[in-house]
């Protein structure tokens, strides 16, 4: 089973990538964390990234699906894998088309997690109040400044990629804003014909 979910930060995405990870048996994606290990283990389109990174610059999309292919090739990833955090353009779902169609894979559903962004933020804005009423440093993706600006980002360039999947009948929709065990049922039941 491979899966994409898309959503804006802070709708749910990684609580609910665990769990179909633990139920489906199948590894979770993360572009940040698939950078860091071409990296760190030194591979061609890591050591790519490294120079960029270094100077400072954005990875280009020619490197995240580099680094994304050279992954999905790994074992642990001959069951399925779910990829959070990508594709975030246009573009890049269309790369991401190209290079599984090269080694003869295919999406099998993508999951957008609805939500009220108004609601969104006041929840993170909470969890940010909640952190520094216990004393404890607030996250960084709690940060409701932070998080602005990535909900701008998400609204501006990853917002149109669900209409992308739309197309193709591979799209889902579930109430982001619904409690996390709801959420959970109504993903299990989009997979159930997968």
């Amino acid at each position: 089973m491979r899966l994409i979910l898309l959503g804006p930060p802070g709708a749910g995405k990684g609580t609910q990538a665990q769990r179909v990870v633990a139920r489906h048996g199948i590894v979770q994606l993360s572009t940040g964390d698939m950078l860091r290990e071409a990296v760190r283990d030194g591979t061609a389109v890591g050591l790519k990234a490294k120079a960029v990174m270094d100077a400072g610059q954005l990875v280009s999309d020619e490197i995240v699906i580099g680094i994304i292919s050279e992954r999905i090739d790994q074992p642990d990833c001959a069951r399925g894998f779910i990829l959070d955090g990508f594709p975030r353009t246009v573009a890049q779902a269309e790369a991401l088309d190209r290079i599984l169609a090269e080694k003869g894979l295919k999406l099998d559903a993508v999951i957008e997690f609805k939500v009220d962004q108004t609601r969104l933020l006041e929840r993170i804005m909470g969890r940010a109040a909640e952190a520094k009423a216990k004393g404890e440093p607030v996250r960084r993706d709690d940060d409701p400044e932070v998080f602005k600006t990535r909900l701008e980002a998400f609204n501006r360039d990853t917002a149109i990629v669900a209409p992308y999947y739309a197309k193709t009948g591979l799209l889902t929709a579930v109430d982001g804003m619904a409690p996390v065990d709801e959420v959970t049922r109504q993903i299990a039941g989009a997979l159930e014909t997968v």
